[in-house]
């Protein structure tokens, strides 16, 4: 897997994945950006909500459950001196379908913590607190 980043001016970079599919990241304005596109920090935040989504609606796919919509808010915590790291993180998943059974969801949820999504497990293991959640919403 590759990506290169590619500084354009100020705090401005775009950034292109080894799939070929680019995304502008920025900094605020005061600190010499011009707000065009999400801080680094926030990108990272959004890929771990990805990541575990793909997996979660993966597993509920399997298991044939009618899943209709899912939303990963994504919630973090950094250290106050630099650098500012994660701390702690919290997904709450909000699994939207027909008849959803509690029993799938939670399992899809666990497996994709513990089991199957790499940015989740890999800033466990780096030691970010990590903690999820979810809820169930009849369609």
């Amino acid at each position: 897997m590759k990506a290169s980043v590619k500084w354009t001016d100020g705090r401005q970079f775009v950034a292109e994945s080894g799939s070929g599919h680019s995304v502008v990241i920025d900094g605020p304005p005061d600190h010499g950006g011009r707000n065009t596109g999400p801080r680094p920090m926030e990108m990272l935040l959004m890929g771990l909500g990805a990541c575990t989504s793909f997996d979660v609606l993966e597993i509920l796919e399997k298991s044939r459950a009618p899943v209709s919509d899912c939303v990963a808010a994504v919630e973090a915590e950094r250290a106050d001196a630099v650098p500012s790291v994660f701390t702690k993180i919290h997904v709450h998943f909000t699994v939207t379908g027909t008849g959803l059974k509690d029993k799938q969801v939670k399992r899809a949820v666990e497996l994709s913590a513990d089991k199957y999504c790499s940015a989740s497990i890999m800033l466990a293991q780096g030691g970010v607190e990590m903690s999820h959640s979810y809820e169930i919403v009849d369609a």
